[in-house]
């Protein structure tokens, strides 16, 4: 049996936007608005979401990414008891959490930094900041200068390889464990962070409960350089990501294809066993119903999404087709308050919440749809079709992206005449040496072999 984290279906959640939170802090009374996600948590679990990846969640300056105290609940969100039941409240549902873990830098109102502030070079902190000089200077005027993630110098680069920024840091994440009971922590910046940093959280981790994962934020790069053996369990799939939109958008499943033999082939795949996170949209990309050319691909890209290999997640609102697109350096398009009852009364894209929660339990009941070899059937430029096949049983994708209809046949992956029609309901015969597949434009079917 795998760990948990490999069969789950995740809900993403950015709490400072979806409970419509002031956008900076002015360090005022706290407002209890984590307590209105318990509902959220019952409709995460009626979609068929196993886990839950909530950040940031700890107390900052503004976008939730300048911490000012990572062992305290951000004052607009609520307080740590709120927190804690939230998480107890996942639990009872089967819902495991997994939080923002913000290591790369901090806010400028971080006790450490302010210290240097007031202290210069008499400060015991000097050594946690990357390339910190008082012979420079930045936009702030502080009378030094340091290293930024991106030159924002409201993010200033923590220096990893101090031991005393790594003992704090390890101590805050025994601190989440113990005190909230979390079961994973996704890495900001992960392609930025210190190697030997990873290695060490992840025996930190491995020490305080067996089976919490790390997954890291990476973008570009070879990502089994982030999860080899004692690292990170999983990371971003940003190569899929891409090909999930611009492969609907040009008619061109070629490119889908081609990532996913690139990635997870059986023979020659690089990351063949690996299980990556996978998603359409999420809280710095534009939502996949802003991205799409033909709206009518949102079902074709949910269904690639939980069926070819990864671990699929949802943006919450996605699951209803909301839009968002970023303006220019602006996210907060894209992090909207939502009311979730007036979206489930009336959601943007009817179908989506119905093929989601079909799909999550095809994820659940299904593991050669976790587990199983990944054996493409059939491609051209706007037909696909592929197998998940493990012990004697699988499931055969099929997708169409023209509006035309399209009929095509490919051969038998495993060999058994009979299968259930998932969309349909009902059983189907087949020929044991080929499958004959019809498509409506714009559509795909998932057939079950067991």
């Amino acid at each position: 049996m795998g760990k948990w984290y490999e069969s789950a279906v995740f809900y993403h959640m950015y709490p400072l936007g979806m409970l419509g939170a002031p956008k900076q802090n002015d360090g005022g009374e706290v407002v209890h608005r984590l307590p209105e996600l318990l509902p959220w948590a019952d409709h995460i679990r009626d979609l068929g979401c196993t886990a839950v990846y909530i950040g940031p969640l700890f107390e900052s300056a503004s976008h939730g990414y300048d911490t000012r105290d990572y062992k305290l609940v951000d004052r607009r969100l609520g307080d740590n008891e709120d927190l804690k039941q939230f998480v107890e409240y996942c639990h009872e549902n089967n819902i495991r959490v997994v939080v923002d873990g913000v290591f790369n830098h901090t806010g400028r109102e971080f006790w450490a930094f302010r210290d240097i502030q007031q202290n210069r070079e008499h400060s015991p902190y000097c050594g946690w900041y990357q390339e910190l000089s008082f012979q420079g200077d930045t936009c702030y005027h502080d009378g030094f200068w340091y290293k930024a993630w991106r030159n924002c110098f409201e993010l200033a680069n923590l220096n990893l390889r101090d031991q005393g920024v790594r003992e704090y840091l390890f101590d805050v994440v025994r601190f989440w464990i113990q005190e909230f009971g979390i079961d994973g922590i996704r890495l900001d910046c992960a392609d930025c962070l210190d190697f030997d940093f990873m290695r060490d959280l992840r025996r930190v981790t491995d020490g305080e409960k067996e089976d919490f994962w790390l997954m890291g934020e990476v973008i570009h790069g070879d990502y089994s350089r982030w999860t080899a053996d004692g690292l990170l369990h999983s990371v971003t799939n940003y190569e899929l990501h891409k090909g999930l939109y611009s492969g609907h958008n040009d008619h061109n499943y070629f490119e889908i294809a081609h990532t996913i033999r690139r990635q997870f082939d059986a023979n020659g795949g690089i990351y063949r066993g690996k299980k990556l996170y996978s998603f359409v949209d999420n809280h710095d990309v534009d939502r996949i119903a802003s991205k799409l050319n033909v709206k009518q691909h949102l079902p074709l890209v949910w269904m690639l999404l939980y069926t070819l290999p990864g671990i699929p997640s949802v943006y919450y609102g996605s699951e209803w087709g909301i839009e968002g697109r970023k303006e220019g350096a602006n996210d907060d398009p894209l992090r909207p308050a939502l009311d979730l009852k007036k979206m489930q009364a009336a959601p943007p894209a009817e179908e989506i919440p119905g093929l989601l929660k079909i799909l999550g339990k095809l994820k659940k009941e299904c593991p050669y749809l976790t587990d199983g070899v990944y054996r493409e059937l059939h491609l051209t430029n706007r037909q696909y079709a592929f197998a998940r096949i493990s012990d004697g049983k699988a499931a055969v994708i099929a997708v169409n992206c023209d509006d035309a209809p399209a009929q095509f046949s490919f051969p038998n992956p495993i060999g058994k005449n009979c299968c259930k029609d998932v969309f349909l309901g009902c059983e189907k015969s087949v020929e044991c040496d080929k499958i004959a597949v019809s498509l409506d434009g714009n559509s795909g079917s998932i057939f079950l072999f067991e």
